[in-house]
């Protein structure tokens, strides 16, 4: 008699259709990481919190490359750090801590995402962050604050730290270190740091010119584009236009993240 071949359970039997829902989204964004350039190998991260009370947020398995995340191998902790249910893999701790301070102090912060691209570490390195001539810039330039670096983090204390520099704001440059953005939804996240990283990457093309040779943007225009950026329609271009057309592209190229 031939055994029956044991079929591989579906891990989506095992969650609520809206922690699938995230996990795609989020293995979505890894993979889009990787295809824009921006992944250090495997020494940052990104994260997005589990629909519920529990404040079990996913994270990526630290022995993986980014264009090997998928909805499934995401691995799922609770705020101190401890794997929820059959979560199997590895968590960067320095990932922990400062996903787990963001998460627990910020309800609106669903998603994070933190990089360490030679552009947002250029930026991160400059006395005077993120400059705001370019529009791209102005779009960013308002919500970005700034946290000291402290050496790769691994106390627990810093998380307050982080905490009290982000603030209310939406996107962090963590000086001498990296990038790093938050989002109501993991499309938020990702497009807030599409900007914030082409911005550092035009600031340090057009220093190339040198400081004193650039145009300086008018007060009136940086305002102008500052409230064009919070506005309720730009949000809506964000999630519901930019974000679905990456999600489509990734499916023509590299639609395993899905898995």
């Amino acid at each position: 008699m031939t055994a029956l071949a044991k079929t591989r359970p579906d891990p989506r039997d095992t969650m609520s259709p809206e922690e699938w829902a995230v996990r795609v989204d989020l293995a979505a964004a890894y993979r889009l990481v990787a295809l824009h350039g921006w992944d250090d190998l495997i020494f940052t991260h990104l994260s997005a919190r589990v629909p519920g009370p529990e404040h079990h947020f996913l994270i990526n398995d630290y022995t993986l490359m980014f264009e090997e995340i998928t909805a499934s191998n995401l691995i799922k902790i609770d705020l101190d750090g401890a794997p929820v249910g059959d979560a199997g893999g590895a968590v960067n701790r320095a990932g922990f801590i400062i996903h787990s301070a963001i998460h627990a102090a910020r309800e609106d912060a669903q998603a994070v995402i933190h990089l360490h691209t030679p552009h947002g570490q250029a930026v991160s390195a400059m006395k005077e962050g993120l400059l705001p001539h370019t529009q791209t810039a102005m779009i960013a330039h308002h919500d970005v604050a700034y946290h000291d670096h402290e050496g790769i983090a691994d106390a627990l204390d810093e998380r307050e730290r982080i905490v009290a520099d982000l603030g209310d704001r939406n996107a962090l440059i963590l000086r001498n270190h990296g990038t790093l953005t938050v989002g109501a939804s993991v499309a938020e996240a990702f497009i807030r740091m599409y900007f914030l990283e082409r911005a550092c990457e035009a600031q340090v093309l057009m220093l190339a010119a040198g400081r004193d040779a650039l145009n300086e943007p008018t007060a009136e225009a940086v305002e102008t584009v500052k409230a064009q950026a919070r506005s309720p329609q730009s949000k809506m271009v964000a999630e519901r236009v930019a974000w679905p057309a990456l999600k489509r592209k990734l499916d023509r190229i590299d639609p395993g993240y899905r898995d």
